[in-house]
């Protein structure tokens, strides 16, 4: 064998087995993150001390989900649904958050965009998109075991939210109507002022998840 192909031929293991540690650590890391990942929020079983446990079985609705948020529901099972299920979301309405709603809705509202404007008005700070904040609303609805459609909503607006404020949305089942239709009583907190900012109700369709 020629020295250059004894060199190409060392190359080509060196290369290889580089490959195969980079691939080793990056599987190494990964884990590790995912281990970290959960370590730091809580199983769905049982409780940890007295702090009620946020996270649930991998579902579609949850899949996106950003570690920022929090939810805790009382059903896994679309088959078990009943008057009394709830399920509640919660995370913090960013100054992000309102810009970017801003901007795809089109509502441009001074009063939400603009501090020194906000300073003047009756109430002396920007505030989150009223549709911002009824929006967590819907977040808690797709937390609902299977496929939530809404149906409609009834709300009324008893306070502001401030830009990143904690802001949580409940949702509670108070009606079976038949048909895997199902009314909900529906109320908003702003967290951070332990305020009631929304409260109303709404009427959903559960339907079954497509097969995959």
């Amino acid at each position: 064998m020629s020295h250059q192909n004894a060199g190409e031929d060392n190359l080509a293991a060196m290369t290889n087995a580089w490959s195969a540690m980079t691939r080793g650590f990056l599987r190494t890391a990964t884990a590790a993150n995912r281990a970290a990942v959960s370590a730091m929020l809580p199983t769905i079983d049982g409780e940890s001390g007295s702090e009620t446990n946020r996270t649930a079985p991998p579902i579609p609705s949850v899949e996106y989900s950003d570690l920022d948020w929090q939810f805790d529901r009382t059903v896994d099972d679309p088959d078990h649904i009943s008057v009394g299920d709830t399920v509640t979301f919660e995370k913090a309405l960013t100054d992000a958050d309102v810009r970017a709603f801003a901007a795809v809705s089109g509502d441009t509202n001074r009063l939400h965009l603009d501090d020194e404007f906000a300073a003047d008005t009756r109430f002396g700070e920007r505030i989150v998109h009223g549709t911002l904040v009824s929006g967590l609303i819907s977040a808690a609805l797709a937390r609902l075991p299977g496929l939530t459609i809404y149906l409609s909503q009834d709300l009324e607006f008893s306070g502001p939210v401030g830009v990143g404020d904690r802001v949580s949305a409940r949702v509670e089942i108070v009606e079976d109507l038949g048909n895997e239709q199902y009314r909900l009583e529906t109320v908003v907190r702003d967290e951070d002022d332990d305020a009631t900012v929304i409260d109303g109700e709404a009427v959903v369709l559960i339907d079954d998840l497509p097969a995959e």
